[in-house]
């Protein structure tokens, strides 16, 4: 049995390299279709894996709360004066909306509130714009930073707001570069903070830092959030030095310049900047986001001077654009070698009645018909696999190709390899089919005598 099959795998053998070109031919369908399955799983394996690293950079189950500074509402009444209208008043975000939060919503696990000011780091000699942030010790979980050495904030620290701070691991590279940063003293502003701890490095890319709209978090200041309050500012209150800042705004004349940013800060009323709400269960998220706005709609007075975003359910959203995007390319490569398949079975049904003196003549000295079945499922096989084998490499190529002109994450998997190889045979097995019952039901005395 094993010599039979042998014999017919070596006779498809030589019919294959005694036709190259035709071969080759034949199985440009299946190396295209390979080729196309190989560049699309590829392509898709990237953006699973880019937005697996945006959710992870966005915190999982999380609600995001921020602030609106620049805040109008009115409405169009012809007959009231509009004019005449104050606006309507708001606390703004404040910590007494983080603790009704945490006491009338279910749902939660956690909460981070986050006060987040731009400041000047000085030391040796070196003076460089930093991140100031406020926050909890929740923080560090919900945004998966995981301290390098050194120790995370104490209760003692915590409730008293005393001076310490935990550092990125860009402001240790620039500012300790040649000494342990513990418990040694940094200036942030115009307070010294004594350092206590330092954060592993956080691996950002440029685009998920634009397209996320995050920050490089390795250039960040951490410090208990009461310690920001106390010592560099506190929005709901007003203070004696705000008033005579303010009055003196007034009193200057129109060609004082002030930028943006101090104009925007100027008339910022939050008390925090960023509230990050972790929900227990995904599905809830939508529905703690909607009691989440009703509640501090009715705490801000009505007015809407906030924005909730989920941006799990936003990514979900692109992941699902993503899948629906590869099925389409995947019926593509599909109908590629069902396309190719279809070739070889034409080309193989031809290469019968060119070889079919051969076929009656291999019949009339003994041959078996499943003798020439298994030729010619064999040599539709072979160049399946042959085309399989060439469309794999030139599947690759065509994903780093892709992934360095048009700057796309492409990811070839040993599955993705594995199912186009075996896709191709199978198909070579199928369509090889029909020509091997065709060649194989000639009559050994017409075939003798075909012209």
């Amino acid at each position: 049995m094993n010599e039979k099959i042998v014999g017919n795998f070596s006779i498809a053998l030589e019919a294959i390299l005694a036709n190259k070109l035709r071969s080759f031919l034949t199985a440009l369908g299946i190396i295209f279709g390979v080729a196309a399955v190989i560049a699309m799983l590829g392509i898709g394996a990237g953006a699973q894996e880019e937005i697996l690293e945006q959710i992870k950079l966005v915190g999982v189950n999380n609600i995001i709360v921020q602030p609106v500074v620049e805040q109008t509402e009115e409405e169009v009444n012809e007959s009231s004066n509009i004019a005449n209208q104050k606006p309507k008043f708001s606390p703004g975000l404040t910590m007494l909306d983080v603790n009704s939060i945490q006491e009338i919503i279910p749902g939660i696990s956690t909460i981070s509130p986050e006060i987040i000011m731009d400041k000047h780091i000085i030391k040796n000699g070196i003076r460089r714009s930093a991140k100031l942030v406020g926050v909890e010790k929740s923080y560090f979980g919900l945004a998966n930073f995981r301290l390098g050495y050194g120790e995370m904030f104490s209760a003692k620290q915590i409730e008293e707001g005393e001076p310490v701070c935990i550092i990125g691991k860009s402001i240790e590279d620039r500012f300790f570069s040649e000494e342990d940063p513990l418990n040694k003293m940094i200036k942030v502003g115009n307070q010294w903070l004594k350092v206590i701890g330092v954060l592993e490095r956080r691996l950002i890319s440029q685009e998920n830092i634009n397209r996320l709209g995050i920050r490089d978090y390795n250039m960040d200041v951490y410090v208990p959030i009461s310690t920001m309050l106390i010592r560099y500012r506190d929005r709901s209150l007003i203070t004696q030095t705000q008033i005579q800042e303010a009055n003196s705004r007034n009193t200057q004349s129109d060609d004082t310049e002030t930028t943006d940013e101090e104009f925007m800060e100027s008339r910022n009323y939050h008390q925090l900047d960023r509230l990050v709400i972790r929900a227990d269960e995904t599905e809830s998220l939508s529905k703690i986001a909607d009691v989440l706005s009703r509640m501090l709609q009715r705490r801000h007075f009505g007015v809407v001077d906030y924005e909730i975003a989920i941006p799990e359910l936003l990514i979900k959203q692109q992941q699902r654009t993503n899948q629906i995007f590869n099925f389409v390319l995947g019926a593509l490569a599909g109908i590629s070698l069902l396309v190719g398949g279809i070739g070889i079975m034409n080309i193989m049904l031809a290469s019968v009645m060119e070889r079919i003196k051969e076929i009656g003549l291999r019949l009339a000295v003994g041959a078996q018909k499943s003798d020439i079945i298994l030729q010619f499922l064999f040599e539709a096989m072979l160049i399946s696999l042959a085309g399989g084998l060439i469309g794999v490499i030139l599947g690759m190529l065509i994903a780093m190709g892709i992934s360095n002109i048009a700057d796309i994450p492409t990811v070839i998997t040993l599955t993705s390899i594995m199912l186009s190889f075996g896709v191709a045979a199978t198909v070579g097995l199928i369509f090889g089919i029909a020509p091997a019952r065709k060649a194989a039901n000639q009559d050994p005395i017409t075939s003798l005598r075909y012209e």
